[in-house]
């Protein structure tokens, strides 16, 4: 332990100077940071319970339910854990050093159990560290634009790989902490279990004992996984046609070899081949050595089915382009073997020398584009902060006269508030306007990151069937509304558009004005008001949506003489359950993907509820039986121990 605290010390002198300018002077809000924010309240507000409706975006989504709820509750455990010294803003700040420590430190306790140095195992973390690449995991967009959820699973995976080592060495028993890593690694984001779930096959089939045993001992580990995870997993699964596959990403085979053609990743690539065949012609390779190689000719294998097998299925549940962040994980392990071996050779320089020397050359090959393959400081206005982003673009003005607005929802025209000026759709911006349901108690629709509700769907495509959104809404902004272009949308249909959602204000973009005939001409709303960068159209007349009347309940009032199928305000989703005077009502989903509800003659409102059904009961039970599983496995193991001492099997 003594030989790896000098270049764990300076690795970690590295990181809080890295994270101090990049993290430090407030909260960060640049592209999808906001969104985040917003569902870290909404864990903290409305609870962990990942089928909890939030009545903020998109006309009501269960928001946590279709989009792994990890980093969110994190983030509330954090926030609780403090007794609430530590606000929201400030829990997320935490959790942001979380996410940019996270790979750099778990890749290093790996490397050093495997190699047994500290300062051969530092070239390695270094780039885990630093990495980006294009990768969604990496600095640039784990980290600076917000996919801190990508970010945070894939620092995970050198954990599940270092619970295994023991086991792959030829213990009897596989660890009890791997299905919590598993399952954490699910619960975080689920784009990593293929990597975590090879890890654990690939551990059991180099065992070169007791094969059958080992693979029982694997698969009892991955049900129990999925078992904890199955509180979120199993509704998800049983409801996936409310989540719209999010395919945007670059999964061609010439994308990919885009994003790993990089000096870097080549260098590492012809390392670690370097290694493995010095390991098959010595023919002195351990099981941790084979078991390692292993896993980055699995995600290779696996990157390659899914470009070739299952995207022209239709199957875009885990792009390729997602995969490749386990792939590049797997690649800077086997290069770190590599690493192992050729130290060998240079006495001379010594581990630390070795370690310095390739932390050099790391850098001096860290260059690519459009993304560097390592990030390696930090560029201050790169990493805006939330009071500088308010007070530049008047946010607390334009939350201010939608608080005035008539009842309603808020309908942006743009998912992004330009941070600079440049024409092309991938300028820095951020989502800011996500928060809008915080700061004012409106619902909204758009004014965030790209999402797989269906009602997004409906605004980016005039769609709400069950199909992949293949495009950032980042490249609709200014372009598109409902499907169609902005020029050619007419008064009419925005007006149905805005009366099926219940919009009562419409914020634009400055930069809109003279294409926006649609609004302008519907004799709904008055004309804009400019606040800052935004133009904020406000409705003549309320469109009132169901009041809220308790946890998960809602209360809508019906006209005299009411009756038949009636919108009900709300988004569908199958577990809204509707009454009248204490009867139970009929539901459905209507073209567009909203709530209707069948009301009988002379009812004079409806109460609307959004309450688990049998599948999340299921997930939630089988997570009991499997925590319960997992205890009762750790007390047995202890009770072993202090019953037989000698006993280490």
């Amino acid at each position: 332990m003594s030989r790896a605290l000098p270049p764990a010390v300076l690795l970690a002198v590295y990181a809080v100077a890295f994270g101090l300018a990049a993290l430090g002077g407030g909260l960060l809000v640049l592209d999808d940071h906001p969104g985040q924010i917003y569902r870290l309240h909404h864990a903290v507000s409305l609870g962990w319970a990942p089928w909890r409706m939030n009545p903020g975006w998109w006309a009501g989504y269960a928001e946590l339910q279709y989009y792994p709820p990890g980093a969110a509750w994190l983030g509330a455990a954090i926030h609780g854990a403090s007794l609430g010294a530590l606000g929201i803003p400030q829990a997320y700040e935490v959790m942001l050093w979380l996410a940019w420590l996270l790979p750099g430190i778990t890749t290093f306790a790996l490397l050093t159990r495997v190699m047994g140095s500290g300062w051969l195992a530092l070239p390695g973390a270094f780039v885990a560290l630093t990495l980006s690449a294009g990768s969604r995991s990496g600095v640039e967009e784990g980290l600076r634009w917000g996919l801190v959820a990508a970010r945070l699973g894939w620092g995970l995976l050198p954990l599940v790989a270092l619970s295994l080592v023991g086991w792959v060495e030829g213990a009897r028993r596989a660890p009890l902490l791997a299905p919590l890593l598993i399952a954490s690694v699910i619960l975080v984001h689920p784009a990593h279990a293929p990597a975590a779930l090879a890890l654990l096959a690939l551990g059991a089939w180099r065992g070169e004992r007791d094969g059958r045993r080992r693979m029982a001992q694997a698969a009892a580990v991955a049900a129990l996984a999925f078992g904890l995870s199955a509180v979120w997993l199993l509704p998800l699964l049983v409801h996936l046609r409310m989540a719209l596959p999010l395919a945007w990403g670059d999964s061609s085979p010439l994308g990919l070899l885009r994003q790993i053609g990089r000096p870097l990743i080549i260098v590492m690539g012809l390392a670690q081949l370097g290694a493995w065949l010095s390991m098959r012609r010595a023919g002195d390779a351990t099981p941790i050595e084979r078991w390692l190689h292993a896993f980055t000719g699995a995600m290779a294998a696996a990157v390659a089915l899914d470009i070739l097998v299952a995207a022209p299925l239709g199957v875009l549940w885990l792009p390729a382009d997602r995969l490749v962040d386990s792939l590049l994980l797997a690649l800077i392990i086997g290069a770190s073997l590599a690493v192992l071996r050729y130290a060998t050779r240079l006495p001379r320089l010594g581990p630390a020398g070795v370690a310095i020397a390739l932390v050099a050359g790391a850098v001096l090959l860290s260059g690519g584009s459009p993304e560097r393959a390592l990030t390696l400081w930090p560029t201050r206005d790169q990493w805006p902060k939330y009071d500088e982003v308010a007070r530049g673009s008047k946010l607390d003005a334009l939350w201010q006269a939608l608080r005035d607005a008539p009842p309603g929802r808020i309908l942006f025209l743009r998912s992004a508030l330009r941070l600079d000026y440049r024409p092309e759709w991938w300028r820095p911006h951020s989502h800011i306007t996500a928060l809008t349901p915080v700061e004012t108690g409106r619902g909204i629709i758009n004014g965030t990151f790209t999402h797989p509700s269906p009602i997004a769907g409906l605004l980016y495509t005039g769609s709400a069937d069950p199909r992949p959104i293949t495009m950032l809404v980042e490249e609709r902004d200014g372009l598109t509304l409902f499907g169609q272009r902005l020029e050619a949308l007419g008064a009419a249909d925005f007006r149905a558009w805005a009366e099926k959602l219940g919009v009562s204000a419409v914020v634009a973009a400055d930069e809109d004005a003279g294409r926006l005939g649609f609004v302008d001409s519907s004799g709904e709303f008055a004309p804009p008001r400019t606040i800052g960068p935004f133009l904020v159209y406000v409705a003549r007349t309320p469109r009132p949506i169901p009041d809220a009347a308790g946890p998960q309940t809602w209360r809508l009032a019906l006209a005299p003489g009411q009756k038949g199928w009636q919108a009900a305000g709300f988004a569908y989703s199958p577990l809204w359950s509707a009454l009248s005077d204490g009867k139970p009502l009929s539901t459905r989903r209507d073209h567009a993907g909203m709530l209707e509800v069948e009301v009988p003659g002379g009812a004079r409102d409806i109460t609307l509820q959004h309450r688990p059904g049998p599948a999340e009961r299921s997930g939630v039970l089988l997570s009991i039986l499997s925590a319960t599983a997992l205890l009762t496995g750790a007390v047995r193991g202890i009770v072993n121990r202090a019953t037989s001492p000698h006993d280490r099997l």
